[in-house]
């Protein structure tokens, strides 16, 4: 049989020929494999093994179907165990060359992940394998546009899938706001980078509208990188679409940062629902707990300033019939000192900050509530979400339900952003939480999360499963790594390409907003970024006046400056 450059499977090209001519490089053929563990393939020589990376996608010709999958593992393998003993001169090229591709050869692992039918609109689940000898190629641009979309109104370019260029991976963000959406990795990996990437197609394609808890001011105006270089926050990308709220006007004044509006909390607004959320932080015992239950029916909404305010004598007659332990009261108030130290607490206060974030939430208008210099403290961040979540949800489950299925009279579908989410979703308390309510919710009442965190391993374990959308960067450690693929198909195959994902800029996609799970090169988001998200054409030219228009009259009818 005469030779040709193909490599060394020309035998087997007489019998099974390719079906489709592309122009993209082949690898080799099965050689064995199952659906549960994916499938083997032995390289061809003309294959180098050096350039074939995990996460690469494939396609896989069958006899009728063709099969696209990812590589998730590559090995060295022989024909003759004795090879590895006493390993033959190669000292000779010609030698070498004759070893190479016979007595030894490279071995690929591929996940199938979806079958490619040219008769049918879409890719559709792997329910069979190919056979023995099926050509295994590395998948072409027209294989991951037809997997993956165009990008569109629905669709959003998020990055491309590692070493093609010319390729881009669309998310389907209405799919991915409709249920919760978790971003992980370890520090250092890109976290907020990668939130900010997501936040802006949300707000490009009006998927949804966001409340974003910005601990440590990274997603309203401007943001410095690592290496000092200020890159351009979602209110600069989206002036009319996007308001500033800030817990600390002094801090914004000092980063020429012109807030929308001041989020002020009232004393009595704080409830023993709130004070849950801060039992690790503030060191609460049960007791503790139940006494600031038994102090809100004894005293009613003002019982936290009451008691701050109580003198001995006040205790005293507090105690006289009550089940109330002493020293418990004694240790709550001193824990509950502790917050006096936060100037966005105050008495008497006549405004609602959250009614004044649902009105602009209601326009389609996203909401970055700026911590400021309360962001470096866990007990202020928390107390704030949990209690503006806590009245924005009620608030929600309300419109929701006065609408009677009418989705026009619906408010918008919300995404609520939080950081540290497995201080708020720890298995002991992520039950009893809002957070644990919305999570399980599964948008009963058009409201998801989006949670940011370096420790998913924290996170309760029934949320976990609820998340639809998962943007996995690099993970070191290994019970974060099995937290994260907590019922994911194929997720031993998964793990090995998670682990050897770069520190900055590739991640892992999996889930509800893409097909199959991906590995990409993120997106940069610089100056191309900043263009792409200006208005583009007419259509979306007169959805941003309309949107302009709509805010100038609420302005006026609010009061809002």
């Amino acid at each position: 049989m005469a030779a040709n450059n193909a490599g060394t499977f020309d035998e087997f090209d007489v019998f099974f020929p390719p079906r489709l001519e592309v122009a993209t490089q082949r690898l080799g053929r099965v050689i064995s494999g199952s659906l549960t563990k994916g499938l083997g393939g032995k390289l061809e020589a003309s294959a180098p093994i050096e350039d074939i990376a995990v996460g690469r996608y494939v396609i896989v010709e069958g006899d009728k179907l063709r099969f696209f999958g990812m590589i998730t593992d590559v090995a060295l393998d022989n024909t003759n165990p004795q090879i590895e003993k006493t390993p033959p001169d190669v000292s000779d090229p010609f030698l070498r060359d004759i070893y190479v591709g016979t007595s030894v050869y490279g071995r690929i692992h591929v996940s199938p992940m979806l079958v490619i039918d040219l008769n049918e609109a879409e890719p559709r689940p792997v329910k069979t394998i190919p056979g023995h000898f099926a050509l295994v190629r590395v998948a072409a641009e027209e294989d991951v546009n037809l997997v993956f979309g165009a990008e569109d109104e629905q669709h959003f370019n998020i990055g491309k899938p590692l070493d093609m260029e010319e390729v881009q991976v669309n998310l389907d963000l209405y799919r991915m706001v409709e249920r919760s959406v978790g971003i992980f990795g370890k520090s250092g990996t890109g976290k907020s980078f990668l939130t900010r990437l997501l936040l802006a197609g949300v707000i490009k394609r009006r998927a949804a509208v966001s409340l974003i808890f910005d601990m440590h001011n990274d997603y309203g105006w401007e943001i410095q990188t690592e290496n000092r270089t200020p890159v351009k926050g979602l209110k600069q990308l989206f002036p009319q679409q996007v308001a500033i709220f800030t817990l600390d006007e002094e801090s914004s004044r000092r980063r020429k940062v012109r807030p929308d509006a001041a989020v002020v909390i009232d004393w009595s607004d704080i409830q023993p629902e709130d004070l849950e959320m801060l039992r690790t932080t503030l060191d609460l015992s049960d007791q503790m707990i139940g006494a600031a239950y038994s102090l809100r029916r004894a005293w009613g909404k003002g019982w936290i300033k009451q008691l701050l305010e109580a003198n001995k004598e006040d205790l005293d007659l507090l105690m006289e019939g009550s089940t109330i332990n002493r020293s418990s009261l004694d240790a709550l108030s001193r824990r509950l000192e502790r917050l006096t130290r936060f100037d966005f607490l105050r008495d008497s206060w006549r405004g609602d900050s959250a009614q004044k974030i649902i009105e602009y939430l209601e326009k389609g208008i996203t909401v970055v509530l700026e911590f400021g210099r309360y962001g470096n403290s866990l007990e202020a961040y928390i107390l704030v979400a949990n209690y503006l979540t806590r009245r924005i949800h009620q608030m929600y489950v309300e419109r929701v339900e006065s609408a009677l299925g009418d989705a026009a009279q619906e408010p918008p579908q919300l995404l609520i952003v939080i950081e540290e989410a497995h201080k708020f979703l720890d298995p002991q308390i992520a039950r009893q939480t809002i957070f644990g309510v919305i999570a399980r919710e599964l948008r009963k009442y058009n409201v998801t999360l989006l949670i940011v965190d370096q420790r998913p391993s924290g996170i309760d374990e029934e949320v976990m499963s609820q998340i639809g959308t998962r943007v996995t960067a690099l993970l070191d450690n290994e019970r974060d790594i099995n937290a994260v693929m907590t019922g994911v198909s194929g997720a031993s195959a998964l793990r090995e390409v998670l682990a050897r994902l770069d520190t900055k800029q590739q991640a892992l996609i999996m889930g509800h907003a893409v097909p199959m799970p991906v590995v990409i090169q993120t997106r940069s988001y610089d100056t191309d970024f900043y263009a792409a998200m200006s208005f583009q054409d007419v259509t979306d030219l007169r959805a941003g006046r309309s949107s302009r228009v709509n805010l100038l009259r609420g302005e006026e009818e609010s009061g809002i400056d």
